[in-house]
């Protein structure tokens, strides 16, 4: 059985990478962690490898996609209210973030979301699943 999962993304500022995720509060596992690539500890078992670009090529043949210009995935955690969900966007944009969507209210769902420095789009939502509809 899979036990953690790690995204991958390229970036080209690891500085300031680190800066905006370590302003929202978030840290860094400093054993995997070193001028080339940076483990951003989400929760237990959830890991965003943040690569700088050079580095992130070595993995691939294929071309890094910019993430200002095309999206190539959307990252979604999930928080325990709505009121995390906009705490949480908001200081995304405090420490330099935009907002590409305005949020939505589904009554059972609030989602709103935040791009990175780097144009990755993470959207973060809170759910009661009891209240969810039969089939979505």
């Amino acid at each position: 059985m899979l036990k953690q999962i790690f995204v991958n993304l390229p970036i080209q500022d690891m500085a300031r990478s680190q800066a905006f995720f370590k302003a929202l509060g978030l840290n860094f596992n400093p054993r995997f962690t070193n001028e080339q690539g940076a483990c951003l500890e989400i929760a237990e078992n959830i890991y965003a490898m943040l690569l700088v670009e050079p580095f992130f090529q070595g993995f691939t043949k294929l071309p890094i996609s910019d993430a200002k210009k095309a999206t190539e995935v959307l990252i979604a955690l999930s928080c325990e209210s709505r009121t995390e969900v906009d705490e949480l966007v908001g200081k995304a944009v405090a420490a330099g973030g935009t907002t590409p969507n305005a949020p939505q209210d589904h009554g059972f769902m609030y989602q709103h979301g935040f791009a990175d420095p780097d144009g990755h789009q993470w959207e973060v939502f809170w759910m009661d699943e009891a209240a969810a509809p039969a089939q979505m």
